[in-house]
C-alpha cells in the first residue's frame, strides 16, 4: 500500500510493513567478482563500472560473510541506526555466478547469522538458471529473499554501447522466470546514459510496470576515473543528457515524470546514489546528499500535487 505521507511508494516503509520493524541492509562481498568484468566472458566488463567505488569499507577482501555482517551491523550502529531487522545483501560483483553448491553455502552461511532476517541477491540477469532459480526458490519457502538484477537499461542499443553484455530481452525472461518462482525481484536502473534522451528515459516507467516487479532502484550515472565512460564523455559531452554542471533540477525533473508514470505497486528503493569524490569525475550533482535530494524530490511532487501512478 501506498504511503499517505509520501508521494510514492518507499521502499523502507514497505519492508518495515513487511518484517515487522525497522530494517536495515548490510552490504555483503561474496568475492564471487564479475564474469563480464573480468573478462572470463571475453568482452569486457562495462564502460561505466567501477567496483570499489561502491563497495564499503567493512566488506574487506577474504573477509567471511559472518566478519562482514559483524562489522556492518557495528558500522550502522555507530553512525545511530538502529534496526530490528538486518538483511544481508550480496551487493558486490554477480551473486549467482558460482556453482550450485557453492551459492547454497553462501547463501545459507548469510541466513544462519542470528541478527539476519532476510537475503537480498544481486546478479546479472545473463547469469540465471532454473537450477539456481530453484535453489534459490527452495531457500524462500522459510526466509525472505530477493533478487535484485542489474539491467540498466532498456534499450539494446544502449546496452551495446555501454557494453552490458545482455540485451533487454534476457532481463525480461530472468524476471518471468524468477516472478514465477514467487520470489520478489527488484531491478536497477541507470539514468543518464550516453545516447539516451530525457524522453527516452522517462519512457521506462512503461517498461518498469510490464516487468511486474516489486522494488526499483533509480541511479544517476556517475562518472568514475580511469573508465571507458569517462574517456567517451571528454570526448563527447554532448551525447549526454546530464551535462558538465548542475543538473539537479532536470534530474529531479525526469525523475517525477518516470514516477507519476509508475506502478503505485513498485517500491522504489533509490532514487539516486553517492559515491567518494576521489572516485568522481562528474556526477550531476556532486556534493549534493542523497538525503537532499529525497527533500527535493518530495517537496516538488507535493508543490505539483504529484503522486506515484497518477498519470498512468
Amino acid at each position: 500500500m501506498q504511503d499517505r505521507e509520501l508521494p510514492y511508494n518507499d521502499y523502507g516503509k514497505a519492508m518495515r510493513q513487511r518484517m515487522g520493524g525497522r530494517v536495515q541492509k548490510l552490504a555483503i562481498d561474496a568475492h564471487l567478482g564479475c564474469p563480464h568484468r573480468e573478462n572470463y566472458s571475453g568482452v569486457g566488463g562495462c564502460t561505466f563500472c567501477l567496483n570499489e567505488a561502491f563497495s564499503p569499507r567493512y566488506c574487506k577482501e577474504h573477509s567471511s560473510i559472518t566478519e562482514q555482517i559483524d562489522r556492518g551491523i557495528d558500522f550502522h550502529l555507530s553512525r545511530g541506526r538502529h534496526a530490528n531487522n538486518y538483511i544481508a545483501y550480496l551487493q558486490a560483483g554477480t551473486n549467482t555466478f558460482a556453482p550450485i553448491d557453492k551459492l547454497e553455502k553462501i547463501y545459507n552461511e548469510a541466513l544462519s547469522h542470528p541478527a539476519i532476517s532476510g537475503l537480498i541477491i544481486a546478479t546479472r540477469p545473463d547469469y540465471i538458471s532454473s537450477e539456481k532459480l530453484e535453489l534459490i526458490s527452495q531457500i524462500a519457502n522459510s526466509n525472505y529473499v530477493a533478487i535484485e538484477y542489474g539491467i540498466e537499461s532498456i534499450y539494446d542499443t544502449t546496452l551495446r554501447r555501454v557494453n552490458r553484455g545482455h540485451d533487454f530481452a534476457t532481463s525480461r525472461r530472468a524476471i518471468a522466470e524468477t516472478k514465477a518462482r514467487g520470489i520478489d525481484v527488484g531491478i536497477h536502473l541507470i539514468l543518464g546514459l550516453p545516447g539516451e534522451s530525457r524522453e527516452d528515459i522517462t519512457a521506462y516507467a512503461s517498461a518498469i510496470n510490464d516487468l511486474g516487479i516489486d522494488f526499483l532502484k533509480l541511479h544517476q550515472l556517475q562518472i568514475y576515473r580511469g573508465t571507458p565512460i569517462a574517456e567517451e564523455w571528454i570526448a563527447h559531452p554532448e551525447d549526454f543528457i546530464f551535462g558538465k554542471g548542475d543538473s539537479t533540477t532536470e534530474y529531479i525533473d525526469i525523475l517525477i515524470d518516470i514516477i507519476r508514470h509508475l506502478s503505485p505497486h513498485i517500491a522504489i528503493e533509490r532514487i539516486a546514489s553517492q559515491a567518494p569524490r576521489e572516485h568522481l569525475l562528474h556526477s550531476p550533482f556532486v556534493g549534493r546528499r542523497i538525503d537532499e535530494l529525497r527533500t527535493l524530490l518530495i517537496e516538488a511532487m507535493r508543490h505539483r500535487g504529484a503522486q506515484q501512478g497518477d498519470r498512468l
